[in-house]
């Protein structure tokens, strides 16, 4: 689908000295009957990434219902799935060859963003690298039709850039399509192999897309525009049109297509589908060109749509099972669609709809052992206005068991430019299980809502959003939703980010926080994350080089010594994205000075939690912590009421 933008664990638990009186959740580790529900609850995995055989009769896709996630094939038309890989590591994605030969997958060595390509036959054999290995990040693409091949994106050539690359299964010979100094991705190439589209990144939030000819590696840009824009593309069968997403002179991205003759004549973008109320979340393009399958994201909500290409007209799908859908693809023959469907009550699962009847069948079931997934709280989306005004959404989960305002856990996602959406989150649920209600707002920055909010949060407008994550509190606490003295934070990656603002920006605001393998310091992160990922991060954040002050001051480390609240940080060693070190800095000032922290370090994972062992101690900590936090005693302080804000220059307002 072409888509618009894990041994043994070690706990090292780390209690503050200064404190005589045991912290209380530490109190909690006994309670069997919290830890085994919400074991329960951390122990519901997924399947992911269905593709199909060259005849349709079967699909691969990737589970981790053994504990890691491996691939898996099983037929269409029902049979048990076999286990087709049965590693420690966990694999991505993967994907059919033309000839049925073969299964390409990426697989994350330790759980880090080193991914490398693999080859194996659908039954098992002959498993094979195609990368070096080490330190180099690789991006499987697709296969090519004609020569079979596989398209890569890879650093091998230079750390701080992803170039394209076309890689020959038999021989591991690999083909440099193009090289720059930034990050581009091979989108796809045209059924005759003389053409490529190329995915160019600028910056975060904005690419442009180029058709390089394969033979003279000529190239011309497909999609000039005012900076920023948002693409994604594939060739239409006959080469002779790219199909694309595109938020050219507009706000939302929507679906269009481009007339080619070769590099030296492109056409400007036809808009064929678009809507005011969503964006074009995804597209996928059949196998006869005759048929587009389209998702448009309403407001963190998929539909699914139909577009007859010749005419134009579209038609809406069935009514889906769950609200997010993702891995679009078609069958050869063009009448099945597979897709994952997952939503707030439903963990993710492949689907397959039958065309002609409009029939959805599910394909895989996510184990839930002694969960009934149909009392799970679905959240309700609610909207309120920011400190200047600006529009902002969130999703609430209450607690059924309670009334009147009640401990909350305010949750930020990553990216920055992820969105907030109506997911399988295990640990909402558990929580929400233990009468803690949680709040997982779209502040500025998030994805979604077209490029003009997702850019709102660039650079020293961060300021705004830092003060959005105080306007969430102060919507939840002024509705009476929240109990003013029992509101936590939490988030992983950029949102444990959001988490560290939190707790130091405003220091009264929140009764405990639960930082993931979030930043705290942007000098170490740009010197110690992927070279590419920091080449491209400077428009988002700042630019260490010119704009020092300015990180210095988005940094939660220099303000580390306001933090009152009580902290559990959660870190993978092999993180090669937000390295550990930014974990480190934490620990190690918050245990210097006497406050309550406790720190989490899995061995075997990177950025995130893949493996089950490891996703069931990360979620049972958090829970028993913010329910001894929030529930089980009151806290010392009065968050909320009569709080202060701190300015970047320490003073209080």
């Amino acid at each position: 689908m072409h888509k618009i933008a894990v041994h043994v664990t070690v706990l090292l638990v780390i209690f503050s000295p200064a404190f005589a009186r045991p912290l209380a959740f530490a109190q909690t580790t006994n309670n069997a009957q919290l830890v085994e529900m919400v074991t329960r609850m951390a122990r519901i995995g997924r399947a992911s990434s269905p593709t199909f055989s060259p005849d349709g009769t079967r699909l691969a896709f990737v589970s981790d219902r053994t504990g890691v996630p491996q691939v898996w094939v099983t037929a269409v038309d029902r049979g048990a799935a076999l286990q087709v890989t049965n590693g420690d590591d966990p694999v991505g994605r993967v994907i059919w060859s033309p000839d049925g030969k073969w299964l390409a997958l990426s697989l994350a060595p330790g759980g880090g963003m080193n991914t490398q390509i693999y080859i194996v036959h659908p039954d098992g054999t002959g498993l094979r690298r195609l990368t070096d290995g080490g330190k180099e990040t690789n991006n499987l693409g697709g296969w090519t039709r004609k020569g079979g091949r596989i398209t890569m994106g890879s650093n091998r050539a230079n750390p701080s850039a992803i170039d394209a690359y076309l890689i020959d299964p038999t021989s591991g010979e690999r083909e440099l399509v193009s090289g720059n100094n930034g990050l581009q991705r091979l989108e796809d190439v045209s059924r005759d192999g003389t053409l490529a589209l190329i995915d160019r990144l600028r910056g975060r939030g904005d690419n442009d897309l180029y058709v390089v000819d394969l033979a003279s590696h000529a190239e011309a840009v497909v999609t000039p525009h005012d900076p920023p824009g948002s693409f994604a593309g594939a060739f239409a069968p006959d080469g002779r049109s790219i199909y694309l997403s595109s938020d050219k002179d507009r706000d939302t991205a929507a679906f269009a297509r481009i007339r080619i003759e070769g590099v030296d004549r492109i056409s400007p973008p036809q808009i064929i589908a678009a809507r005011d109320d969503a964006e074009l979340d995804g597209f996928e393009i059949d196998d006869q060109g005759t048929m587009a399958a389209l998702l448009w994201n309403v407001a963190g909500r998929n539909e699914l749509a139909f577009v007859d290409l010749a005419s134009g007209r579209q038609t809406a799908g069935p009514k889906l099972p769950g609200e997010i859908v993702g891995g679009l693809t078609f069958s050869k023959d063009g009448k099945r669609l597979a897709m994952t469907i997952s939503g707030a009550t439903a963990p993710p699962d492949v689907w397959v709809l039958e065309i002609p009847s409009a029939r959805l069948r599910q394909m895989t079931r996510t184990p839930h052992d002694s969960v009934d997934l149909s009392k799970l709280v679905r959240p309700e989306l609610v909207t309120f206005k920011a400190h200047d005004g600006l529009g902002l959404s969130g999703w609430l989960y209450r607690p059924a068991s309670r009334s009147g305002p009640t401990p909350f856990v305010v949750s930020f996602h990553g990216g920055p430019e992820g969105q907030e959406r109506p997911g399988f989150r295990s640990d909402y649920q558990a929580l929400v299980a233990q009468g803690i209600g949680v709040f997982a707002p779209n502040v500025r920055g998030s994805s979604g809502f077209g490029k003009r909010f997702v850019n709102l949060d660039n650079g020293p407008l961060r300021f705004e959003g830092i003060k959005d994550l105080k306007d969430c509190v102060d919507y939840l606490v002024g509705n009476r939703i929240a109990d003013p003295k029992r509101v936590g934070i939490t988030g992983g990656s950029y949102g444990g980010y959001m988490t560290m603002v939190g707790v130091t920006f405003y220091p009264d605001l929140f009764a405990a926080g639960v930082d993931l393998f979030g930043m705290v310091n942007f000098f170490t992160f740009f010197e110690h994350t992927e070279p590419w990922m920091a080449a491209i991060s400077t428009t988002e954040y700042g630019d260490p080089k010119t704009q020092a002050d300015l990180l210095r001051d988005l940094s939660p480390l220099g303000k580390l010594d306001r933090i009152k609240t009580p902290l559990m940080v959660q870190h993978g060693a092999n993180d090669t994205n937000v390295p550990v070190v930014e974990a480190e800095q934490i620990v190690e000032n918050l245990k210097r000075r006497g406050v309550p922290v406790e720190y989490i370090l899995f061995p075997d994972e990177g950025h995130g939690f893949r493996k089950e062992k490891n996703r069931i101690t990360s979620t049972v900590k958090m829970v028993e912590f913010f329910v001894a936090q929030l529930v089980a005693r009151q806290p010392a302080t009065t968050p909320n009421e009569g709080s202060t804000s701190v300015n970047i220059d320490g003073s209080s307002r």
